[in-house]
């Protein structure tokens, strides 16, 4: 019986030669491929993981045949050879099939009927000879011989750095960047690799470095981890860490390196200025050392530096202000109160002004008071906001035109360098020709893109910020509004009062109760702010589902798409992944109408509700009419942009997505990691965002995460409702958990050194 038991356990291995007719089906990221093999005049069906490949060519394979449910009699292959064609067939077959760009069926039949079994060894060494062809020119001869040269190569290469675990696309792109000095860069440092490519980080360049035998206490190594803490600190909103934070995470990154290793390196970063260290006095009166990537460092003492130049006092008469301020609320039709007076006037008297305040009390008011008042004066006016939907939301309040950021400086693409970061055609040599530049959502602008906008701007406009300085801080990394504010170098006025009409909302009550860490009653009386009280996850996902499919959408009048799940975490039962399988599965089931394509763990279906979650420069945009033609172009595709899949090609090998206003993107399947499903998303990827509904499960998480902070920012997501689902306890525990995430940042203490002794 025994014998019996294990026999099924052997396979049967053999070996199989034949040339690549067709790939089928390719996954550019782990090379999984489906091949029609051409074998002795018969055609099989050949699965399997290949490096770089090309149709035409002659492969030795070691697998066995198996039989797939769906698709039949397959060749799985474990491994497998790139042969050179041995016979004039199979030669004129590789020529012909279109891997060699410039030479088709016929051409290449030409060239194998001049040189029959050596024209290979021709190609390899004599390549100018190919101009005995006719149709073939000397310079064209040259390029057809590097083509030849460069894939055998990249295959050496492909299989060099597949044999240390490196996908088949990163591969490519490791080659494209190095050439052939990868096998010398592998063998020597590695870390090189983390330092200049998007994609690889510091634990992928560790994994090779112990393939290959680096040792673990190398200067390549502590030099390239010090740096990973750093940039992963970036990566949590950090623009700097403590000294003995960044020595502790780094000596548990390394494991083994000693604490006085790391100290000598850390010098040595900081001459060679990849790293800058400061001391500040903290708040216990004694110095801290804090250190900073140079890059970090750099943003945030240009911002510092532009910003004092900004804060210029302007001469108004008072009388003259007071006259304007009358007309501007008679034209208006407004009352402004004391605090809203005081805004416009400082923002008339000051070239920098922020504006703070919660929900209802009254900052869109204002913007638009300070908007007409600067209109009548004849002003150019500008208004932005971070994200596409904050634009919108600012257009539609103000009656004005508001446009990303990004768009007002004219994003002109990304530069291909790890810092990922935007470039813009406005800058210090081309500012932007306003007089008053108005930014609302200011909570969301990280260090790099206020840095992007300061170059853009020049002494003598007024710049105006308005945020809610209690939302969740940028993903990005700093926190440049709260810095802004706790420096005190700047006007800053804050609106506190609610207004009646906003009073009369429970939404905007409960969310200042929040904020002030007061008890929320959950009675279920109120029309817009409700609470139901569940334990279990089934219970609660059930729950979610009958909202989000039938209950939100009747009761605010709205599309399904537009009623938003938000959830504190990623994972766990009533986390992003979870959610958005199971809400995938019932507000866009599978259909044979429907293209889909295999994505990560799950699928990407036509109609699913996606989000784009980095910041691509490159990526373009079109908005069409209704003829299908492109109206408007541009690019740039944001971090948390959110919209709904069209099409899927999968003969193009191309998805496209429709995003806020229209805009149309293209996407290769090569980019679907860049795209995830939306039904469900983060508090934090909804900041800016304003939603008909929204919809809140609450049952637990880890207690730093669950704070008063991220349950504001979800409440005021909401615009006609908000509904959540869970444990009343845990929502007060929210609510009396005031710890927000620290974020280490040094621009506050940048802006003061530019201040008075």
């Amino acid at each position: 019986m025994a014998v019996q038991s294990v026999l099924p356990l052997f396979r049967s291995y053999m070996k199989l030669e034949g040339y690549v007719e067709h790939i089928v089906y390719r996954n550019e990221e782990n090379g999984y491929s489906v091949l029609n093999l051409v074998s002795e005049g018969q055609e099989i069906t050949v699965v399997g993981s290949f490096h770089y490949l090309s149709e035409g060519e002659l492969l030795e394979l070691t697998g066995s045949y198996g039989s797939h449910p769906v698709y039949g009699e397959q060749f799985q292959a474990e491994s497998f050879q790139v042969k050179a064609p041995r016979d004039v067939l199979a030669i004129e077959r590789y020529l012909g099939s279109g891997a060699v760009k410039g030479i088709g069926a016929a051409l290449a039949a030409r060239i194998v009927r001049r040189f029959g079994k050596d024209t290979f060894d021709i190609i390899e060494r004599e390549p100018e000879r190919l101009s005995e062809i006719k149709g073939i020119s000397e310079r064209k001869a040259r390029e057809i011989g590097e083509q030849l040269e460069e894939k055998r190569e990249l295959r050496q290469a492909m299989i060099f750095l597949q044999g240390y675990g490196i996908s088949v696309n990163l591969s490519v792109k490791i080659y494209q960047r190095y050439g052939q000095e990868i096998f010398r860069i592998i063998k020597e440092n590695p870390y090189r690799l983390a330092d200049d490519m998007e994609g690889i980080g510091f634990r992928t360049a560790d994994e090779i470095a112990k393939r290959v035998g680096i040792r673990e206490d190398s200067d390549f190594r502590i030099r390239s981890g010090i740096l990973y803490v750093l940039i992963q600190g970036g990566a949590e909103g950090h623009t700097c860490l403590p000294l003995p934070l960044l020595i502790s995470k780094t000596i548990e990154l390394l494991g083994g390196v000693s604490r006085e290793a790391v100290e000598k390196h850390l010098m040595d970063l900081s001459i060679d200025r990849r790293l800058v260290q400061k001391q500040y006095i903290g708040a216990n009166g004694e110095h801290q050392t804090f250190v900073f990537a140079s890059s970090y460092y750099q943003a945030e003492l240009f911002v510092a530096a532009m910003l004092h130049q900004l804060k210029l006092s302007m001469e108004v008469p008072d009388t003259q202000l007071q006259t304007r301020l009358c007309k501007v609320e008679e034209l208006a039709d407004i009352q402004l109160d004391a605090h809203q007076r005081e805004a416009v006037e400082a923002a008339v008297k000051n070239g920098l002004l922020i504006l703070t305040g919660g929900p209802g009390t009254g900052k869109t008011t204002t913007i638009n008071a300070m908007i007409k008042y600067f209109e009548l004066e004849g002003l150019e006016i500008f208004l932005a906001a971070p994200t596409g939907r904050a634009a919108k939301r600012m257009t539609e309040a103000t009656g004005w035109e508001a446009r990303t950021i990004h768009r007002m400086l004219e994003l002109s693409g990304g530069p291909e360098n790890t810092s990922g970061r935007a470039m813009f055609a406005r800058n210090q040599d081309n500012p932007l020709e306003a007089d008053v530049i108005i930014i609302d959502e200011m909570s969301m602008v990280d260090i790099f893109l206020m840095q992007a906008l300061l170059k853009a701007v020049i002494p003598g406009t007024r710049l105006i910020l308005v945020g809610d300085v209690n939302q969740l801080p940028s993903v990005g990394p700093g926190s440049v509004l709260q810095d802004m504010i706790a420096s005190k170098a700047f006007p800053v006025v804050c609106l506190t009062r609610i207004f009646r009409q906003a009073a009369e909302s429970d939404i905007i009550v409960n969310a200042h109760k929040i904020n002030r860490g007061e008890r929320v009653v959950l009675d279920n009386k109120s029309r817009d702010f409700f609470f139901l009280k569940r334990q279990e996850p089934n219970q609660i996902l059930r729950v979610v589902l009958s909202l989000v499919q039938e209950k939100m959408p009747r009761y605010v009048h709205a599309e399904i798409s537009d009623i938003q799940v938000l959830t504190p975490m990623r994972k766990g039962a009533l986390g992003v992944e979870s959610l958005n399988q199971m809400l995938q599965r019932y507000l866009n089931p599978p259909s044979k109408d429907k293209e889909e394509k295999e994505h990560g763990s799950g699928v990407l279906r036509v109609g699913d509700k996606v989000m784009q979650i980095r910041n691509n420069y490159q990526l373009e945009w079109e908005v069409r009419n209704r003829f299908g033609m492109a109206v408007d172009r541009g690019l740039g595709v944001f971090n948390g942009d959110m919209g709904i899949i069209r099409s899927i090609n999968s003969f193009a090998e191309e998805l496209t997505v429709e995003f806020d206003e229209g805009r149309m993107v293209s996407y290769s399947f090569k980019q679907l990691e860049e795209l995830e499903l939306a039904y469900a998303i983060t508090v934090h990827k909804s900041q800016g965002s304003e939603y008909p509904a929204v919809v809140i499960p609450l049952l637990s998480g880890p207690r730093p995460l669950m704070n008063r902070n991220l349950l504001y920012t979800a409440v005021t997501r909401a615009r006609s409702c908000v509904t959540l689902v869970g444990n009343a306890e845990v929502f007060q525990m929210m609510v009396e958990n005031e710890t927000e995430q620290k974020r280490y940042t040094g621009l506050s203490e940048a802006i003061r050194s530019y201040l008075p002794a």
